[in-house]
């Protein structure tokens, strides 16, 4: 398998090469719809059966829903990963380029990068014999980074391949930390969950005169000021962070309907009737997502004199995948992988240092690890690029763990 890879180095970069070119902004459903053909092409010749999984009714193009059989009575796999990059048509970003061992284009990394190594660790298990008991599904979403509404239709069938597997492998981008000056890999056993929540502030308008007054009260500013301010103080906790990114008041305030955007108006000499503000909120369980909501509840329902507030948490956000037994289990197997290739051990990644991932949403069902595609720098941002010997490094680690893990008994 190691040397299946490294004959392939070049094909491997003309495939990344080809994907990044195609444009694939969430929001681009034809560029999607091809680089999921694109996919399929690869897939098809390895002995997968892949179906499309149109998904325009949630205002994105589809996912990639492949099933290769093996052996019955060996352990399922699940592979995850993600069509769509952050870069729609309009972006200037739009070409790969290469210097070196470096890759740059829209996507290179995240997660065309880690379809790459997908797609090389596959063959190579192929050229090896093992991936032919293999029982192997993948599911290659096109909404990753701007999920399509409903979200339990957008991630039904990610959801459903969770329950029929034994194990998860999202091939994400590589984690790494500076350690003695030099990057280290890490393996990622937990992501944080992502979610919103909007407070809004009503109060009684009037004479700026007359403010803090029994008749008048604090306003809607103030009294908004003070929950946010209580926020930062009360709610801090492990491994928890919360967010303000929009706020606005006055004598009107109202969001746009994607809620990304306030429109206020208001007087200096006017006490401000509305005031809205729009967050985050990360957490590592499901109980820490419920104790912090009831604690920002709690916060909210001791209003100002004057003030009535309200906050609403959004549906659908990304939930979390704790750092299970299981989870570390399996890191555990990566390591043994690790000392047979004479690479160093990879510790398990602080989730404070990564955002939320599909593999979340089979977490519950699963163990699972993250983080087993290339390594990369300006993910998100005109100028991200993939580290291309990372793509040959990981496949060896992902082809030879999923030989192992495919070949256990359930």
């Amino acid at each position: 398998m190691i040397a299946h890879i490294d004959r392939e180095q070049q094909r491997t970069v003309a495939m990344l090469e080809t994907w990044v070119n195609q444009n694939s902004g969430s929001q681009n459903i034809d560029g999607v719809t091809k680089v999921g053909e694109m996919l399929r092409n690869e897939l098809e010749p390895l002995g997968f059966k892949v179906d499309w999984v149109d998904m325009r009714s949630t205002g994105r193009g589809g996912h990639i829903v492949a099933r290769h059989p093996g052996k019955a009575g060996n352990k399922r796999l699940l592979l995850i990963g993600h069509l769509d990059t952050v870069f729609e048509p309009d972006s200037p970003f739009q070409r790969w380029t290469r210097e070196g061992d470096k890759g740059e284009g829209p996507g290179a990394g995240d997660n065309k990068g880690g379809m790459a190594v997908m797609i090389a660790a596959l063959r190579a298990m192929r050229a090896a014999g093992t991936l032919k008991n293999a029982n192997i599904e993948i599911v290659l979403t096109g909404d990753e980074e701007d999920s399509g509404n409903p979200i339990d239709v957008a991630r039904r069938d990610l959801i459903a391949a969770g329950k029929r597997a034994d194990i998860a492998l999202d091939f994400e981008g590589l984690s790494q930390v500076v350690e003695n000056g030099a990057l280290v890999d890490m393996g990622s056993i937990a992501r944080r969950s992502s979610g919103s929540w909007t407070v809004t502030v009503t109060a009684q308008g009037g004479h700026s005169s007359g403010i803090f007054s029994s008749a008048a009260g604090n306003g809607a500013i103030y009294e908004l000021a003070r929950i946010i301010d209580t926020f930062r103080r009360e709610l801090p906790e492990d491994k928890l962070t919360f967010n303000v990114g929009l706020v606005g008041g006055g004598d009107t305030a109202k969001l746009d309907e994607g809620r990304i955007r306030l429109n206020a108006t208001g007087k200096t000499n006017i006490i401000a009737s509305i005031a809205v503000a729009r967050g985050d909120l990360r957490a590592i369980s499901e109980e820490q997502i419920q104790r912090t909501q009831n604690k920002m509840k709690a916060i909210v329902g001791r209003s100002l004199h004057g003030a009535k507030a309200e906050i609403i948490f959004d549906t659908g956000g990304y939930p979390p995948m704790a750092p299970t037994a299981g989870n570390a289990a399996l890191l555990a197997k990566l390591n043994r992988i690790n000392a047979d290739l004479r690479l160093p051990a990879m510790g398990a990644l602080d989730p404070l240092k990564r955002g939320a991932a599909d593999i979340s949403f089979v977490a519950k069902d699963v163990d699972g690890i993250n983080g087993l595609g290339p390594a990369s720098t300006g993910d998100h941002a005109p100028g991200e690029a993939v580290n291309i010997p990372s793509i040959w490094r990981q496949a060896k680690r992902a082809a030879i763990l999923m030989s192992r893990l495919a070949a256990e008994k359930r």
